[in-house]
């Protein structure tokens, strides 16, 4: 495929952008190749400057689930837009998506809109420091917060991707209050809480790990994280910025049953337009200002027009049947891609939570970040390019998960497994 103009553009971009671009990973960096410029998308194809169609398992990295400009979520903000974009003032919008989230997401009785998931996370923690009166908070490794201070420790994704997993300009006194577990290790956890008893705030993990791959929990870990928060007086904090709304209807602690004290929030909920909220038991929500002391603020929080694309995605994704298609539709593409791996002699580990999935070229099972840090990334850039080539647009990133949404057709998956077949036994 020709890629000049994309090519072109990014060289412009490096003289105006650090780096030429507005967020790590999409420079493409850890896969040698310059990024695409993209143009436009349209149900599950995008399409770059250069002309190339694609069809797109990344989905602006999870918040297309019904599929790139769908009609209901355009003519809602087209509404919307014609009484104005932003007044940083109350709307009733915000009222009713507020109570779409609290009616879906089993720990949320009262929800805080802000704008992005790392704003949601970071006063998520705030919240709960505030509440315990406690400075301590838990991660765990490879999982992936968002890039506030205490939380760019050991992290997953951009951060993974690049060898920099603590970043400069994270001050040793805050990322000091950030103790470090591995993911689905119940015993790393006991361990730091025995040795920082009565100081630890809230435990933050995301229920499904999406920022090493995709690293479903397992059996009795999410059980486990509850049972000690709920003895050792710690706030769990799931993060479901990637996995509410996309592994159910009521995300990742429906789909366990396990209920956290808070939750943040993203992607979905805003419909592809820049959102995040945090959410949870009425006695904690209920310290944040302006009716407590715990302060957090934003002038586009409940932004008119995030809230009726929310609107219009959680009314389109909440009807009878969507997601047991969508999981469907996951399963086909996550299995065809580890056949065609297998029939190619080729060694990968698939994992696959609904419709998140993620191929790990790694010959052992993946669970933590350790086992994860081992994957072959030079094997996935090659794949990843030669993907690329045959039309299909993965995540830049070994560390990265995929995404299927409701207009990913059987012709799409079809595509997808062929050029499966055939790139593997190019890199085999």
């Amino acid at each position: 495929m020709n890629h000049e103009r994309s090519s072109f553009l990014f060289q412009q971009a490096k003289a105006a952008i650090p780096g030429g671009v507005n967020s790590p990973v999409r420079a493409f960096k850890s896969v040698g190749a310059d990024p695409l410029f993209i143009k436009k998308a349209s149900g599950s194809h995008i399409y770059d400057e250069d002309g190339n169609s694609f069809v797109d398992y990344v989905g602006s990295w999870g918040p297309m689930i019904a599929g790139h400009c769908h009609p209901d979520v355009i003519k809602s903000v087209q509404e919307t837009m014609t009484s104005g974009a932003s007044f940083g003032a109350p709307t009733v919008l915000e009222n009713t998506l507020a109570n779409m989230v609290i009616d879906a997401v089993p720990s949320i009785e009262m929800v805080r809109m802000v704008s992005s998931g790392t704003e949601a996370t970071m006063s998520a923690i705030r919240l709960a420091r505030g509440y315990t009166g406690r400075d301590k908070i838990i991660k765990f490794s490879g999982c992936y917060h968002g890039h506030a201070d205490s939380l760019l420790v050991k992290a997953g994704s951009g951060a993974a991707t690049f060898g920099v997993p603590d970043s400069p300009g994270v001050p040793a006194e805050v990322a000091r209050l950030t103790l470090t577990a591995e993911y689905n290790s119940l015993d790393s956890v006991r361990k730091l809480v025995a040795e920082n008893s009565g100081g630890i705030a809230c435990i933050i993990v995301e229920p499904v790990a999406g920022n090493m791959g995709t690293v479903p929990p397992r059996e009795g870990f999410l059980e486990g994280l509850r049972e000690i928060c709920t003895n050792e007086g710690i706030l769990l904090i799931f993060d479901e910025v990637m996995s509410g709304f996309r592994v159910a209807y009521g995300g990742a602690q429906e789909l366990y049953g396990i209920t956290p004290d808070m939750t943040t929030l993203g992607k979905i909920i805003g419909g592809g337009l820049p959102v995040g909220a945090f959410g949870g038991r009425r006695d904690i929500m209920e310290k944040l200002s302006p009716s407590g002391g715990v302060y957090q603020a934003g002038t586009l929080s409940g932004n008119p027009l995030a809230m009726a694309a929310g609107i219009a995605t959680l009314n389109i994704i909440k009807q009878p049947g969507f997601y047991e298609a969508l999981a469907e539709k996951g399963q086909r593409v996550a299995e065809g891609i580890a056949k065609a791996a297998r029939d190619a002699g080729y060694p990968i580990y698939s994992t696959r939570v609904g419709s998140m999935f993620c191929a790990f070229f790694s010959k052992g099972e993946v669970y933590d970040w350790p086992t994860a840090s081992q994957c072959d990334t030079s094997a996935f850039s090659k794949y990843f390019l030669a993907m690329l080539d045959e039309g299909i647009y993965l995540a830049p990133s070994q560390f990265e998960t995929a995404f299927i949404s409701a207009a990913h057709s059987e012709d799409d998956i079809e595509k997808t497994i062929a050029a499966a077949a055939k790139c593997f036994k190019l890199i085999a």
